[in-house]
């Protein structure tokens, strides 16, 4: 068997896998809301100031001010809290789950027929 022809054939395949994917409506949605995400200013402020507060918890822990300490993972917590409830970070959410069924489904589609052929040639 010359590996290198089917090598190309499985190459192929695969691309045109990944065209049709790139093509699907599910993930067309996604990458949509990602890229929403991705450019949200008031996301993006709240991502840092979530990464300092837990910084400021961490710098307050080593120094020894257990009061300030839980008030930063309070405040952490408060903004943690507010990022998992935007409609976005929401939205987000939902289509990402959307997409990673279908692409469990189609995982699921290729192992069979993977498996099925191997029982057929015996294997």
């Amino acid at each position: 068997m010359d590996y290198s022809i089917g090598d190309k054939n499985i190459e192929a395949e695969l691309d045109k896998l990944l065209e049709m994917l790139d093509q699907n409506e599910t993930i067309q949605r996604y990458k949509q809301i990602e890229q929403r995400v991705k450019n949200n200013e008031k996301l993006t402020q709240l991502v840092e100031e979530i990464k300092q507060a837990q910084k400021d918890a961490v710098q307050f822990a080593h120094y020894g001010k257990p009061t300030a300490e839980q008030e930063a993972i309070k405040r952490a917590d408060e903004l943690t809290a507010q990022f998992d409830e935007h409609p976005l970070v929401v939205a987000y959410r939902e289509q990402l789950s959307e997409a990673n069924d279908l692409l469990q489904h189609i995982t699921a589609m290729i192992q069979r027929g993977i498996n099925d052929q191997l029982e057929k040639e015996g294997l």
